[in-house]
């Protein structure tokens, strides 16, 4: 005959289960995120204008205001 279980042991194992479930699909989530193209670590001009940072738009850089890093 089957051992019947407590009502809190099935409670707590449905519990870990989910738990379980939740973090295999947020790793699921974080490889497919790594992986998707597109994906930039670098925000674009048009980004840093859409977030309202003040963006310069001409291409050439002017060295005078740069300093001397090198």
């Amino acid at each position: 005959m089957a051992r019947k279980r407590s009502r809190t042991a099935v409670l707590k194992r449905q519990r870990e289960v989910k738990k379980s479930e939740k973090q295999a699909m947020k790793r699921e989530k974080r490889e497919i995120r790594k992986d998707a193209p597109g994906h930039e670590s670098v925000a674009t001009r048009d980004d840093l204008a859409d977030y309202g940072f003040p963006v310069d738009d001409s291409e050439g850089l002017d060295e005078s205001k740069l300093g001397s890093a090198r």
